[in-house]
Formats: C-alpha cells, sequence, structure tokens
C-alpha cells in the first residue's frame, strides 16, 4: 500500500508526472480493452476489408483524441493562443513545445493498440483474407470456380467453423501466411516508434537544448502562473463571501436589536483579516474588470516596484508599467604624488 501511496505521490508531483501516468494507464487500458474485445470477421468479401482496417485504425484515433481530453494542458494552450496580445507578447516556440509535449503524450496508447493488433494478426487475417496467392499456396487450377467465387470462399478463411474451401486452400495455411506478414509488420511498427523515440531524445539537446530549455521553462512557468492564478481568486471569493455574511449578520443584529430584541454582540476576530485578502478590491464591478483585465493585457514578464494604486484601488489597463529608476553610478579619482 506504501508503494502505491509513493507512486501516486510521484503522479502529483508535477504536471508532466501527472501526464506520464495518465498516458501509461491509458496504454495499459488499450491492451486490456483490446484482449476483452470479442473480434467477429463478417467473412464478406465487400466488408472484410473495411472491418479488419476499421479495428485497426478507428480505435487509436480515438485513444488520440482521448489522450489529448484528459491533457490539463489543452485549455491552457488553447487559452494562450487566443488571448489578446496584451502586454505580454505570444512566443510561438512555447506554443509549439506544448503542443508536440501533449501530442507525443497522446500518440502512447494509439502506438500500443496498432502493436498489440499487428503482432496478434486477426485484423490483417480478416482485411486481406481475400489477397491471399492461391497459385502459389493452393490449387490454382481447381476447375468450376470462378472469379466471385474464389473471393467468396477465400473470405470465409478468418471464420474457421464456416469455412468450406479446403479443396482450394488450406485454411491453416491461409491463416499462418497472412499472421506471419501482420507479425513482421508489428515487429518492424515496434522498432520504428523506438527508433523515432531514440532519435527525438538523442538528438534534440544537439541542436536546439538552449531554445529547448526556454521553451520547456516558459511552459512550466504558464502552467504554475494559472495555478495560482486559480488559486489566488479562489481565496479572494472566499474572503469576499466570508466579509458579505458577517456584514449580512451585522445587518440582520442590528435590525433586531432595534426591534427590542437584546442579543449578545460579539465581533468577529476574523473580519479584519479576510477584509485584508480583498487587495482593495471590494465590489463585483471591480473584480470583473480585473478578470479581463488579467485575459486582454496580461502583465509583461518583468519584475518591478508596483506602481502606485489609484483611487479605487485599481491601476488603469493602458497604464505602461514602471521601472526601477537606475542607480547613480559615481566615480572615484586616485591622485598620487612622485
Amino acid at each position: 500500500m506504501d508503494k502505491f501511496r509513493m507512486i501516486f505521490q510521484f503522479f502529483q508531483s508535477n504536471q508532466e508526472s501527472f501526464m506520464n501516468g495518465i498516458c501509461g494507464i491509458m496504454a495499459l487500458a488499450s491492451t486490456q480493452m483490446y484482449s476483452a474485445f470479442d473480434f467477429n470477421c463478417p467473412c464478406l468479401p465487400h466488408y472484410n476489408l473495411a472491418y479488419g482496417l476499421g479495428i485497426l485504425l478507428v480505435p487509436p484515433f480515438i485513444l488520440f483524441l482521448l489522450g489529448f481530453v484528459l491533457n490539463n494542458n489543452i485549455s491552457m494552450l488553447a487559452e494562450e493562443w487566443r488571448r489578446p496580445q496584451g502586454q505580454r507578447g505570444k512566443d510561438p516556440a512555447v506554443l509549439r513545445y506544448m503542443f508536440c509535449s501533449m501530442a507525443q503524450r497522446a500518440m502512447i496508447a494509439p502506438a500500443v493498440w496498432v502493436s498489440v493488433t499487428l503482432l496478434d494478426g486477426k485484423c490483417i487475417t480478416c482485411a486481406f483474407c481475400t489477397s491471399v496467392p492461391v497459385e502459389s499456396l493452393g490449387n490454382a487450377s481447381y476447375p468450376r470456380l470462378s472469379q466471385g467465387e474464389i473471393q467468396r470462399v477465400l473470405a470465409r478463411i478468418p471464420c474457421k467453423e464456416i469455412y468450406n474451401g479446403q479443396h482450394l486452400i488450406a485454411n491453416e495455411v491461409a491463416v499462418r501466411y497472412l499472421r506471419c506478414i501482420s507479425q513482421a509488420l508489428g515487429w518492424c511498427f515496434v522498432l520504428l516508434m523506438t527508433m523515432l523515440a531514440f532519435l527525438v531524445r538523442s538528438l534534440r539537446p544537439c541542436f536546439s537544448q538552449a531554445a529547448f530549455l526556454k521553451s520547456r521553462y516558459w511552459s512550466h512557468y504558464i502552467d504554475i502562473e494559472r495555478k495560482l492564478f486559480d488559486e489566488t481568486c479562489a481565496e479572494h471569493a472566499r474572503s469576499f463571501a466570508k466579509v458579505c455574511i458577517q456584514q449580512f449578520f451585522e445587518g440582520m443584529s442590528t435590525d433586531l436589536v432595534a426591534a427590542r430584541c437584546h442579543l449578545p454582540r460579539k465581533a468577529p476576530a476574523d473580519a479584519g483579516e479576510a477584509a485584508e485578502k480583498l487587495l482593495g478590491i471590494t465590489d463585483q464591478s471591480t473584480m470583473n474588470m480585473a478578470l479581463k483585465s488579467w485575459h486582454r493585457c496580461k502583465p509583461p514578464l518583468h519584475l518591478h516596484p508596483p506602481a502606485l494604486p489609484t483611487g479605487n484601488g485599481w491601476a488603469g489597463e493602458g497604464q505602461p508599467p514602471t521601472h526601477p529608476s537606475t542607480p547613480r553610478r559615481e566615480t572615484a579619482a586616485y591622485y598620487s604624488c612622485v
């Protein structure tokens, strides 16, 4: 149990670890889905190809989209891409890094599905059973069969219980031939994916390590900034609600006292603390203006002393940021007498 707790804490340590855990779970789920899937080839000439290729390609596409849906960064990427320019520029390299990172993780489960499907061989056997070379593997000189009848006989190769073409080609020979081709394609696909992952991991630092570090840093910054902004808004909403409720009950107690219902009054101890957390934003219109300003013109990524607040405690959106004054440089000259 402690090991599972440690693994769960590792997945929650940062965004990348969490998404790696999600992708690993999806990869395991894809193998379990395929093992639990009841594969039934239609064994008809015009439907075998569509059914086999559909089982091979459609579930990976769904898993790929599901990988994007489960990724928490997809909304952050869309928000960063669609937001106005404002006071902070948008770096295309950071957006590309975020998209490529999500795409690489989302491709894990589809790659596992395709690999397992090809290594199993049922889809290829169903899809291409009518393309078995009867001339080299069977009795091509068998009389009284037209081309259409041969196609109908070959289409029943995946369905061993209804196959009636042993005189044309043995069922075991055709299945073993197609399964060998499918397994060869599966191992080639696994080797190709492994080589691509190796090249991406090993060659990327050799060309653009500085740009990669910059994009990765600012991608993490955007994620952390969004989380802190959500936490700050939630804390402000909690403090705002607390002050509103306290003022409501204070007004109710005042009305009861005016109605000659003498009730003991006790000043709340945390009223001042909750009011300090409001940061001067004490009405709905000002808070809405703050949220719109955060979306339209985020502050530039340059730390500077805070600007003087205006009358309502809110600096306008169009005001340029104040920069710290440059300290005056003093020089000292030394003279020596010889």
